[in-house]
């Protein structure tokens, strides 16, 4: 099927304006979906578009949006932190809730899938929760900071160097993913889980995705991304991981599921 994707925005957590697009079948969506990106990063990542245009190819709209403060979107990235990005998270749900269907799906990669998997809980109607090459351990990110991360500890603030972009990190950041409880949220989640990651990713290892799974409870089912780097740089990885995503949603998202 043909998709079309629409830019809107919508109001997040702290009243910011967030960009997002909406991609859409060509025909009447059989779910809604949301897709929340990896830390620093934005809903116009190659991979995270490929993988919202594959799920809408195969009947499913994806809602992708610009946490607060990344990418198009309004607001202090720099005032945020990990509990700010799940609670964005629930604002997208709202949106979607108000203005077309409640999402029946949640897909987050990395960072972006650990804070899915706090948000599921929140969001009755979602049937089914895909991660990709996100971290058990939310505090594993505060690795990416080096030796800034005392100076933050010390000084309440420091420029880090993300991705070769330079972003301001706070104590508040810190502090509040430090103080997640992603496991036992996992070990609560009421949905299905099918998590993704690859054995050669070098930003967040697999053996995360072994905690991940040792935590679930069923149904839950892993899918390896074999070659994949992190970001599903190659088009072919991020295509595979939303006919992946598809097959596995639809026996959670037709009509008399569940």
């Amino acid at each position: 099927m043909t998709a079309s994707s629409r830019s809107l925005r919508f109001p997040g957590h702290s009243g910011a304006k967030l960009a997002a697009k909406l991609d859409l079948p060509a025909g009447e969506p059989a779910a809604y979906a949301l897709l929340a990106h990896c830390f620093t990063c934005s809903k116009d990542l190659p991979a995270i578009r490929r993988i919202a245009a594959g799920l809408a190819r195969q009947g499913i709209a994806v809602l992708r949006f610009d946490f607060t403060g990344l990418g198009a979107s309004e607001g202090d990235f720099s005032a945020t932190d990990f509990s700010g990005n799940v609670a964005d998270i629930g604002a997208a749900a709202d949106f979607l809730r108000t203005h077309h269907r409640a999402p029946a799906l949640l897909v987050g990669h990395s960072l972006g899938g650990a804070a899915m998997l706090a948000a599921a809980g929140s969001i009755p109607e979602a049937r089914a929760v895909a991660t990709i090459g996100a971290p058990a351990d939310t505090a594993s990110v505060l690795d990416n900071f080096g030796t800034r991360l005392a100076t933050i500890e010390r000084e309440g603030e420091a420029e880090v160097m993300l991705a070769g972009r330079p972003f301001v990190i706070r104590r508040q950041f810190v502090e509040d993913i430090r103080a997640q409880a992603l496991a036992t949220r996992v070990a609560e989640l009421d949905k299905a889980l099918l998590i993704m990651h690859s054995p050669r990713d070098e930003v967040v290892d697999v053996q995360e995705a072994a905690a991940l799974f040792g935590t679930a409870k069923h149904p839950r089912s892993f899918v390896s991304l074999d070659t994949a780097d992190h970001l599903l740089s190659d088009p072919a990885d991020a295509e595979y991981a939303a006919d992946v995503i598809s097959a596995w949603a639809s026996r959670y998202l037709a009509p008399d599921a569940g």
